[in-house]
């Protein structure tokens, strides 16, 4: 049977993102970097990149899409075992990593250029509510009516989304206190 050469294209298009994860470990290139560079790191031809990414911004959301779903893949195992909070402290701590830096600053990078275009970061737009459905899952299994829950996970993402961004700008003030106050001002708002 023939592969139709929309398949051959998305194949062609995985084979080249799975080069490019390896490459560049789990990492990503500096905004700065020129196609052509990526291209000669990864053996490939820039005309390759650019006709499947259309960008080097395309790169960066195609590799932070697929790291996101690999990390969001291990982090929907740590929620099938723990609280909401467990699962909050869970993604604070897998982001502020040091080894984390490139690929925090590359999603804001990527996040400004979808706030320009959205139409051009479709896929990656449409990726950025998998946190929010597993918290909201978490706390309906912890018992809030489902409009509750994810009125508190979109908040707690947000939240945690607004530290990044201030730690990618002064490192070091944020803190694991910072995302405990945010868990804890849902309390106060239940209890008060």
């Amino acid at each position: 049977m023939a592969l139709s050469s929309t398949a051959r294209t998305g194949d062609a298009r995985e084979r080249l993102l799975a080069r490019l994860l390896d490459v560049f470990d789990d990492g990503l290139p500096p905004p700065e970097t020129s196609l052509r560079e990526i291209a000669a790191r990864t053996e490939t031809s820039h005309a390759l990149l650019r006709y499947h990414f259309g960008s080097l911004t395309g790169v960066l959301a195609a590799m932070l899409a697929a790291q996101r779903t690999r990390d969001n893949e291990e982090l929907f195992r740590t929620a099938g075992q723990g609280t909401f909070e467990d699962l909050v402290l869970a993604i604070w701590r897998a982001y502020t990593r040091p080894d984390q830096l490139s690929r925090v600053r590359g999603f804001f990078h990527v996040v400004g250029r979808a706030a320009y275009s959205p139409d051009d970061f479709r896929e990656f737009i449409s990726s950025l509510d998998d946190l929010t459905g597993m918290l909201a899952a978490l706390a309906e299994r912890e018992g809030l009516a489902a409009g509750d829950a994810l009125t508190r996970a979109t908040v707690t993402v947000a939240a945690i989304r607004g530290l990044l961004l201030q730690e990618v700008l002064t490192p070091g003030v944020c803190s694991e206190d910072a995302v405990a106050l945010i868990l804890g001002m849902d309390g106060e708002r239940r209890t008060g």
